[in-house]
């Protein structure tokens, strides 16, 4: 199957795809600059993915997703004198498909695919002191930009790799990651210069909430609870990895990490009804509160200079079991950079990510006369071309075994080509 750009891709991407920046953005690059001299920092970024079901699955076909983010970083201390103080801003639009709809699979081979809305999605404000060793943060923040983060598996496009599954589907909609953020506040400390100590405290349900509502701190929400520490060898500036969008906000004052090893966890303070125990009335069984915890490793494991590396990454989680239907999850995986001679800016790599169902889960589905798999794999193969400073391409071959868990299901065989537009 030959996969075409769907009639959904914007013209404008188009034309940048096709034949460069417009006019109109070059003439944006003065304008950004003035603005940054002045201490505030915009960013335009689009992110298109076409993703196609070639084999197994529930059908064959193929989808568009796209989002649009816009950005803007304000330094407090051009702005209003106050060394320390930042405030970030990030409007969020999605569109188009849902290509996990055709995989049939349950951890979303497009990170990027959403319903259709248009959200305020962070919207923060972030103070650091005692020379950056403490930092506060409160407002509307995606916790994956901080926790359970790594910068080896933010080259791979499904949605495991930058969150697990056993946390990313835990709750009533999820913890507060994309594409549905929380209110809550953030605590950063640096006992050492390599080490960060993290925690944040949020509503335990997105802003936007199921069914199409909206609200904070509602009552029967909880809060949920999230820490960590992690250990990072911070070797200097050079070989910055990340696209624009990762690398502004918050992470843009940070120097890129060789190393990293952290232990995690999290707690919902809410009450969930169990998947499979019943009560004395037969109704599900509530449990007040559910936690997880994550291990998460990325090692350099070879180096020349800045011209090309080599990272492994190993990710690792458990979750609730009695109200989650991911109960544990494993990722790993190798990417580099600068293999290819004139290319030192392109990536490459190949992962696997393992969705391990609960106990819970798994026999709910024999009750109901419809057993699962234990779980739904995924093999990763993707690379990276760096077009020029405003594009980036990225053709990905996605393997999924037992898609949804479910037997009746084919292996499912998925081709994406995503691209990104910088401005």
């Amino acid at each position: 199957m030959t996969a075409r750009l769907p009639s959904a891709l914007p013209l404008e991407i188009v034309a940048i795809l096709c034949c460069g920046a417009p006019a109109w953005a070059q003439g944006w690059d003065g304008e950004k600059a003035s603005l940054i001299r002045n201490g505030i920092t915009p960013a335009i970024v689009y992110d298109g993915d076409v993703a196609a079901t070639v084999s197994g699955g529930a059908r064959r076909g193929t989808a568009y997703a796209g989002e649009l983010h816009l950005q803007a970083t304000f330094d407090g201390a051009r702005l209003l004198d106050w060394p320390g103080a930042m405030l970030f801003v990030d409007g969020l639009v999605t569109h188009g498909g849902q290509p996990s709809g055709l995989a049939g699979d349950v951890q979303g081979v497009s990170s990027i695919a959403a319903p259709a809305s248009a959200i305020l999605y962070e919207a923060w404000a972030q103070y650091n002191l005692s020379g950056n060793a403490v930092s506060l943060l409160a407002g509307r923040y995606d916790i994956n930009t901080e926790f359970y983060r790594l910068a080896a598996a933010d080259l791979f496009l499904n949605s495991s790799f930058g969150i697990g599954p056993e946390f990313a589907l835990s709750g009533v909609a999820g913890p507060s990651t994309y594409p549905d953020t929380a209110v809550g506040a953030r605590f950063d400390y640096k006992p050492m210069p390599n080490i960060v100590v993290r925690t944040a405290i949020l509503d335990g349900v997105p802003v936007d909430r199921p069914g199409g509502s909206s609200g904070l701190f509602e009552s029967g929400d909880g809060v949920l609870l999230v820490s960590e520490i992690a250990w990072l060898d911070r070797p200097g500036a050079a070989g910055t990895a990340g696209n624009a969008r990762t690398l502004i906000g918050r992470l843009s004052t940070l120097q890129p990490y060789a190393d990293k090893i952290a232990i995690g966890g999290w707690h919902y303070t809410a009450s969930f009804p169990d998947l499979s125990a019943v009560d004395a009335s037969g109704q599900p069984a509530r449990h007040r509160g559910s936690s997880g915890a994550y291990l998460l490793i990325d090692h350099v494991l070879y180096r020349d200079g800045d011209a090309s590396r080599l990272s492994a990454f190993l990710q690792a989680g458990i979750g609730d079991g009695r109200v989650n239907r991911i109960g544990s999850y494993a990722g790993f995986g190798l990417a580099g950079a600068g293999f290819v001679p004139g290319r030192p800016s392109d990536q490459a790599g190949v992962a696997v990510a393992i969705a391990m169902n609960g106990g819970h889960f798994l026999e709910a589905q024999r009750a109901l006369g419809t057993p699962a798999h234990a779980a739904e794999s995924v093999i990763e193969l993707t690379y990276l071309a760096a077009i020029d400073e405003r594009l980036v391409v990225q053709p990905d071959l996605q393997y999924v075994l037992h898609p949804g868990s479910d037997p009746k299901l084919d292996d499912a065989l998925v081709f994406q080509l995503r691209f990104e537009v910088s401005l």
